[in-house]
């Protein structure tokens, strides 16, 4: 059987504010992160949020349903490791208590930061209303989304009417709709859509005055870790047996990736997810953590296990360029 890569199986689809650095120190040279201007005007802002509409939302494709089949020569080079960087989350760390571990893939009832800061994401993709997953961190500008660079931009051209929905339920925004005036990918996956460098970012506009981690809170992120250690991934999964209406969770010990220089997870979930978070130090009683990774890819051979890039010196310079715009 012919190894395709997440495009052609089920790739899923500052304010003052002094950031809780716990552990930095200088950061490996990187590439500056590539900026794209997005909703950056009110008009524009309303306009985006006017078209997702609990209908379009509910509609939304999981972006693997519109990908064409991906060139595995994309693969540039082996992720750069820098300096370590833990950024600790708005409600701070919790004791971890692993209750619901290990778990292949299943909704998510254990409540917590998470089911605010994580949210699905709605984005125009070569003229189809499509979705992805993210998770609001902590940040500088208090509105910093991490997800998947293949959710910001692909195929040469960054999605336009994007959109963050925290705590997506069924069409619903209990929290608002949060559009992006920017848009945010690693210089790698910009030039040649390389998968060990699927991380992108957003800067969300303000909504009714407030900014977005004083709404719904900031889940921590941490780059240049140890690998192989537990995790717990989350996301909206919108292909079978998933339909996207509610957070979907996994969790386990990581490994190797195939293919990428990233990281594996046996989980089950779906197109939709990518994006989604991976957490280390997850507290399941807190719903906190630190963002580690996001869902990326899999492959036919093994659908039973999900990959993610490593987060290595361009990952973190891609955070600290976005949180701070």
């Amino acid at each position: 059987m012919k190894t395709k890569l997440w495009r052609s199986a089920v790739a899923l689809a500052a304010a003052s504010l002094a950031v809780p650095v716990l552990a930095a120190t200088n950061v490996a040279a990187a590439a500056p992160a590539t900026v794209h201007l997005a909703a950056d005007t009110a008009a524009e802002a309303n306009a985006v949020a006017a078209k997702w509409t609990p209908e379009a939302m509910r509609a939304a494709v999981p972006l693997d349903r519109l990908l064409p089949e991906a060139d595995a020569a994309k693969l540039t080079q082996n992720v750069r490791k820098g300096a370590a960087q833990i950024v600790a989350p708005t409600a701070g760390l919790d004791d971890v208590l692993p209750m619901a571990f290990p778990h292949s893939g299943g909704p998510w009832t254990g409540g917590g930061a998470v089911v605010t800061t994580a949210g699905r994401v709605f984005f125009t993709y070569q003229g189809r209303q499509a979705s992805c997953s993210g998770n609001a961190v902590t940040s500088g500008n208090k509105s910093t989304v991490i997800t998947a660079g293949h959710c910001v931009k692909l195929d040469g051209a960054f999605h336009t009417n994007w959109a963050f929905v925290p705590a997506y339920d069924n069409g619903n925004a209990p929290y608002g709709t949060w559009t992006a005036r920017a848009t945010f990918a690693t210089p790698q996956w910009v030039a040649s859509e390389d998968i060990n460098y699927d991380v992108g970012a957003a800067v969300v506009n303000q909504l009714d005055g407030q900014s977005l981690t004083d709404v719904v809170g900031g889940q921590g992120v941490a780059f240049n870790q140890a690998r192989g250690q537990n995790m717990y991934a989350f996301g909206w999964p919108a292909a079978a047996p998933y339909d996207g209406t509610r957070m979907i969770y996994c969790s386990g010990r990581v490994f190797g990736a195939l293919i990428s220089n990233g990281i594996g997870m046996t989980c089950n979930m779906t197109g939709g997810s990518s994006g989604g978070p991976w957490f280390l130090q997850f507290s399941e009683s807190a719903g906190t953590g630190l963002v580690n990774s996001v869902n990326s890819y899999k492959i036919n051979l093994i659908p039973t296990w999900m990959f993610g890039p490593y987060f290595g010196a361009d990952a973190q310079n891609l955070y600290n360029q976005a949180q701070a715009a």
